[in-house]
């Protein structure tokens, strides 16, 4: 169904599960003030996804099974990274079926998204260059001709300023139309050029590896893992794991699941009662039993003290929202 809409969110879990097509989990590594902008737009076969954020992070994504997902950064002064490669100016990630992936990045980033079905992306690549495309079976950097990956970005940012500023406009069928027509000829010609393949140095299953590392964490959300342990459930020695995640995460694995486990105090925090829970009792929930050190640990991380966060919390979790 066509349709678009836009929202700025400053609330992170409120923003992180209304990202189309991915389950997402945020981890930020620095402190300040979030914010988050969102576009989406919805076209008859192409969905368009538009980010801004505020802070620096690591997200772990799981996309959504079916559509093919084509994801690239936008104007980032910083470097980003996907699946522990840098990702380089003009080039995109093409993302195997239901990839789950690791993005980082050092700062504000602006990022966007398109997703289709394998089965349109089979039929315009016939209609366009006689050649039946696929999804390809490991997440793939692509690095086409300066040109194409300029048009794909140009025409992207076009269609999501349009849902922002004349939302009627783009949901108009015959503008929709064209739209979805040039974006799908852009698109195509990024894919099919030749030479275009980046080998990044990594594997598909180093980024399984991380994936269960994750599922690991989830699984131990409310306690600290000891090493052994979290090794024994991911399936390798602990060198390759401390290896893994500072290519991916740029920390290592216990630092990491221990700013995990302090964000999901942050998000618990945000939504407590003050009269009925206190900040020793929700960090104890979490496996933070000395009570000293997890504040000055949350004060580094985000910037105030927890008993701030759990009394300005509550707050209104996005500021605008506008939809067609």
């Amino acid at each position: 169904m066509i349709g678009c809409g836009t929202a700025t969110f400053t609330d992170s879990d409120e923003y992180r599960v209304r990202i189309p097509g991915a389950n997402v989990n945020l981890v930020f590594a620095g402190s300040g003030q979030f914010k988050a902008h969102l576009t989406w737009v919805n076209l008859r076969r192409l969905n368009l996804v538009r980010i801004e954020e505020s802070l620096p992070r690591v997200a772990f994504l799981a996309f959504a099974p079916c559509p093919i997902f084509v994801s690239f950064p936008i104007v980032n002064h910083l470097p980003a990274l996907w699946g522990g490669a840098e990702i380089r100016p003009r080039e995109i990630v093409v993302h195997s079926l239901g990839d789950r992936i690791h993005q980082r990045t050092g700062g504000p980033c602006r990022w966007g998204m398109i997703s289709l079905a394998p089965k349109d992306l089979a039929a315009c690549g016939m209609a366009l260059t006689h050649t039946e495309l696929t999804p390809p079976r490991a997440t793939t950097i692509l690095r086409p001709p300066a040109a194409f990956t300029t048009d794909l970005l140009r025409l992207h940012a076009q269609a999501c300023r349009l849902a922002e500023t004349k939302p009627a406009a783009i949901v108009h069928k015959e503008v929709a139309r064209a739209v979805e027509e040039y974006l799908f000829y852009a698109l195509i010609n990024c894919l099919t050029a030749e030479k275009t393949n980046r080998d990044i140095g990594w594997s598909q299953r180093h980024a399984e590896i991380m994936a269960h590392f994750e599922d690991a964490l989830a699984a131990h959300c409310y306690e600290p893992l000891p090493m052994p342990e979290l090794c024994a459930a991911v399936g390798v020695p602990e060198r390759n794991l401390r290896l893994y995640c500072a290519q991916f995460l740029g920390m290592s694995p216990g630092r990491y699941a221990r700013l995990r486990r302090l964000n999901l105090v942050r998000t618990t925090l945000r939504r407590a009662d003050p009269v009925s829970v206190t900040v020793a009792e929700i960090a104890r929930r979490y496996g933070f039993a000395e009570l000293g050190r997890f504040a000055g640990e949350y004060r580094v991380a985000f910037g105030e003290a927890p008993s701030a966060t759990l009394h300005t919390g509550r707050q209104k979790s996005f500021e605008k929202a506008e939809f067609a």
